[in-house]
């Protein structure tokens, strides 16, 4: 076990790197200059915009910069935003909670109808439940993110006013931050009603950021239950007389769930991604809308240290997966 998590490290350092130069250089492709990009309307003298040049180190050879980048990016310094001029780490983690919170939710949400979906489709085959769930699973897999959470919010939101259009807590509502999930932060202040205007902001963004993992978990648990029904242990099981819910969930879930683990682990990088259309719909204060904004600023700090950080936990999550993969199955230990 030990060699098999030493494998899987030794991967995470070229990809690492990978990630690195790959943001560093589509970073510089996006048109507009970020020293521009602060003079607003106004404009500033060119003596001002060369020393801004200087100060942030773009006056520089590129392969300089971007060992620059590398070296203090292994330091834990992502450096200072260009437009609030704090540091780039604190600005993320100050935002991180918000976008776990709803990934978490999100993720919650598919796993507990994908997963039941998946398996009462493959007991169920060819029949009119299967058909249902495979052609839900299609329909949502094949939405729009910015469609399905704008559909969201003008059915519940505008027509049925069942839900708030954006934000994480009502305004008159003020909690103090203890670990930055609203949720969590609203029991703990002992404020039902606080707890209540959580819950209902988060759940359009977390539905409308679930549907796509909740219909890939829903088609790859029918996949993979489907192989495991026809294996001989499952047979055998029948032949000595075990019964259907017993088969299901003893002898046939287990086993399917190793691909089932892989495809969830998978489907944090679709979170991530799609938390960033997700946020900036539904105005929820996390990652995703920071990016956004970073980018239409030209903050290469901010997107920089922002998408590092995002795919360094993609990475850290991926490799959890791995191990976890390894445990179910120890046979992928000795591959």
């Amino acid at each position: 076990m030990f060699t098999f998590v030493l494998k899987r490290l030794g991967l995470v350092v070229p990809t690492f790197l990978g990630i690195t130069l790959l943001v560093f250089s589509l970073i510089r492709l996006i048109p507009g200059d970020p020293v521009e990009a602060l003079s607003g309307e106004r404009g500033m003298t060119d003596e001002r915009y060369h020393r801004l040049i200087h100060e942030f180190g773009l006056d520089r050879p590129l392969p300089v910069q971007y060992g620059d980048y590398v070296w203090r990016a292994l330091h834990g310094d992502l450096g200072l935003s260009a437009i609030t001029h704090e540091p780039v780490f604190s600005e993320f983690i100050a935002r991180f909670p918000a976008t776990v919170e709803l990934s978490i939710v999100a993720m919650l949400f598919a796993v507990a109808i994908g997963l039941p979906a998946g398996i009462v489709a493959a007991v169920k085959r060819n029949t009119v439940w299967d058909y249902s769930v495979m052609g839900a699973s299609l329909t949502g897999y094949s939405m729009p993110i910015f469609w399905w959470g704008l559909l969201l919010i003008l059915t519940f939101s505008v027509g049925l006013g069942w839900t708030p259009v954006s934000g994480r807590l009502a305004i008159q509502y003020d909690i103090p931050t203890v670990t930055g999930f609203m949720l969590v932060d609203s029991l703990l202040s002992g404020d039902k009603g606080a707890f209540r205007s959580a819950l209902s902001h988060l759940i359009l963004p977390a539905i409308a950021l679930g549907t796509i993992p909740l219909a890939v978990i829903a088609r790859m648990t029918r996949s993979s239950m489907l192989e495991v029904l026809r294996e001989d242990y499952v047979r055998t099981a029948r032949a000595k007389g075990a019964g259907q819910i017993r088969v299901v969930a003893i002898h046939a879930l287990r086993n399917a769930l190793i691909p089932v683990v892989t495809t969830i682990g998978l489907q944090i990088g679709t979170l991530f991604a799609g938390a960033i259309l997700t946020e900036t719909i539904f105005a929820w204060p996390g990652i995703g809308k920071w990016l956004v904004e970073a980018i239409h600023r030209r903050d290469y700090a901010a997107v920089q240290g922002g998408i590092l950080m995002t795919a360094t936990i993609i990475i850290g999550v991926n490799l959890i997966v791995d191990v976890l993969y390894g445990v179910i199955n120890p046979r992928i230990r000795h591959a």
